[in-house]
């Protein structure tokens, strides 16, 4: 009976929703607004982090375009940012939100690469004091990736609370760069929650995707050199000077001087730059800075009919970068979280992507590669000698999979650091067939969801 009435709520929001897109469509796409109708968020606002203070994390939600599934199934992807300090507003409007940015006089476009055309799509400004995120005190923004997650299971408790049709709908959380971190803790802390949860409050956390992500520093920091020495941007003279910043990097790490180590990092990364002469290590092919896209977002996000359509106070600015979150977590950015993605896969119920641009630097596929290999799982054997598999999409060339069980990997040709932002169909495509488990990525384990 239960099922039946979910079933019912379902169709009519979807058909609902369906229309109502439509509707705005037809009366707004020649508007001069700034912000149209048609690119609302289908809610936004606020979700408390605690009860004891007026901390809150902005949201901004937006339904799924086309699902072919009734809406109580309809998978649930959050879309957290990286940073620290970095607004989840960017990967909305530049990467995998329904609309983007033709160009810097704002003029609104649909996003053909968008993430919510079959999945219901949550970005959070993580943690609090990012974005549009408020902080009530400085002393309220975690420091660690503990607090981090204690505020995300609050927030996004509440956000399934405020809308009952989602509470079996299975969550996909997701992200890049930092956020490889922000997702493998909120993943790892939903699984102690629900260890301890009756079914009926358990969240359905489904699976995490990992784009570029920063998930294990210390094992990272030490693939630099002999990266940019292997694809012709350094000799080995500069290889060998890179490599002592990167060992005194690590070394700090083992006496645990985690803000020097922090220091050390941005010294390995500021010098590979410096001497490949590189725009960027976002994207290495990349000749001159491609990324235009922060003036553009913040004029808009500041403007104030914008504000108040999203449900925001008048009187916040929005920043792009926050930072006092950023000092708040700097001596946590070289601590990995690499045992949490450990658990999550000796879980058995929730699956792992993680993907990388090709031509990403900073967190590619061989900084990934060297501490995938290093997990104790006990299925790690099989994935590293696993098939490498030719992935295509619409007959072209997209990358490359590998897969083992519940851990799946891919590598996005021709993307650097913003996959989605680089290769938006074939983001596209790979986010859709892996979470519904499709085409190279039909053979990945089902789970029952909770």
């Amino acid at each position: 009976m239960e099922s039946s009435f979910f079933f019912l709520i379902s169709i009519v929001i979807s058909l609902g929703f369906f229309f109502n897109i439509q509707t705005n469509v037809l009366a707004s796409s020649n508007s001069n607004n700034p912000f149209p109708k048609e690119a609302h968020p289908t809610k936004s606002g606020y979700l408390p982090v605690t009860t004891t203070s007026s901390s809150a994390i902005f949201y901004a939600f937006y339904e799924a375009q086309n699902s072919t599934l009734p809406l109580s199934e309809t998978p649930l992807l959050i879309w957290l940012q990286g940073g620290p300090g970095c607004s989840s507003m960017l990967g909305n409007l530049y990467e995998v939100g329904p609309w983007t940015f033709s160009d810097k006089s704002l003029t609104f476009r649909p996003n053909s690469g968008a993430w919510n055309r079959l999945f219901g799509l949550l970005f959070l400004d993580n943690p609090i004091g990012t974005g549009f995120s408020v902080a009530s005190s400085l002393t309220e923004i975690p420091t660690d990736q503990n607090g981090v997650a204690k505020h995300l299971f609050s927030a996004i408790t509440t956000f399934l609370q405020l809308h009952p049709v989602f509470k079996h709908r299975p969550i996909y959380i997701t992200g890049e760069s930092y956020a490889g971190k922000y997702i493998a803790s909120i993943g790892y802390h939903i699984l102690k929650e629900n260890a301890r949860l009756t079914d009926s409050d358990k969240l359905n956390l489904a699976g995490v995707a990992i784009g570029d992500g920063a998930t294990d520093p210390t094992t990272q920091i030490l693939t630099h050199a002999n990266t940019a020495y292997h694809v012709g941007l350094i000799n080995e003279r500069q290889k060998n000077e890179l490599e002592k910043i990167q060992i005194e990097a690590v070394n700090l790490v083992q006496i645990r001087n985690w803000s020097e180590a922090t220091d050390a990092q941005t010294k390995t990364f500021t010098k590979l730059q410096e001497m490949a002469g590189l725009a960027t290590l976002y994207d290495y092919s990349r000749k001159d800075h491609p990324y235009r896209y922060e003036d553009w977002i913040t004029k808009f996000l500041n403007l104030a009919e914008v504000k108040k359509t999203l449900g925001v106070n008048e009187s916040l600015m929005w920043e792009l970068h926050d930072g006092d979150v950023k000092a708040s977590l700097y001596a946590d950015l070289m601590k990995s979280v690499k045992f949490m993605v450990e658990e999550l896969l000796r879980s058995n119920t929730i699956r792992v992507l993680l993907y990388q641009g090709q031509l990403d630097l900073l967190d590619g596929p061989v900084q990934v590669a060297a501490w995938v290999k290093t997990m104790n799982w006990e299925g790690i054997v099989e994935y590293v000698n696993a098939d490498r598999k030719i992935w295509k999409v619409n007959g072209e060339l997209a990358g490359y999979v590998q897969q083992w069980k519940s851990l799946t990997n891919v590598v996005v040709l021709g993307g650097g650091h913003f996959v989605p932002a680089d290769q938006p169909l074939n983001a596209q495509a790979m986010i859709e067939e892996w979470v519904l488990q499709k085409g190279i990525f039909a053979n990945s384990p089902s789970f029952a969801y909770l």
